[in-house]
């Protein structure tokens, strides 16, 4: 039996989606050229994710000249929101607390960014109210 599709990002494919959330339209080079800034990479390695990331439609391209022009083909927020939804799904039975102590106990988060934290509850809880 052939294994289901997955249609969430790779965590490659995440750091190239970073690349065009940040950039914007991006040819393989020049997205190949801000991930060399982290670790090296192969072009081939690239253009060949970018390639499976078209199919998948998690970016579209476009022809310019020679080389293509890739977009992510859904903002940030969208896409993380799918990643999210697929995570609290799949490993915490829908269980948002859950998720979030298991995020709390992960990270270990600082006095700042519990107070972060503690804000965007209150924001949520306002939002919910109106």
């Amino acid at each position: 039996m052939a294994r289901p599709r997955q249609t969430t990002p790779t965590g490659g494919e995440l750091e190239i989606l970073r690349v065009l959330w940040e950039r914007g339209p991006s040819t393989v080079r020049q997205v190949l050229d801000e991930l060399n800034r982290r670790r090296p990479r192969a072009y081939t390695s690239v253009m060949t994710l970018l390639g499976v990331m078209a199919d998948k439609g998690l970016v579209t391209r476009e022809p310019q000249g020679r080389a293509f022009l890739y977009r992510a083909a859904r903002p940030r927020k969208a896409t993380l929101g799918r990643l999210v939804r697929d995570l609290l799904g799949r490993a915490f039975e829908g269980s948002a607390s859950a998720l979030v102590a298991q995020v709390l106990d992960q990270t270990k988060p600082s006095p700042e960014e519990l107070a972060a934290i503690r804000k965007t509850l209150d924001e949520y809880q306002q939002w919910e109210g109106k």
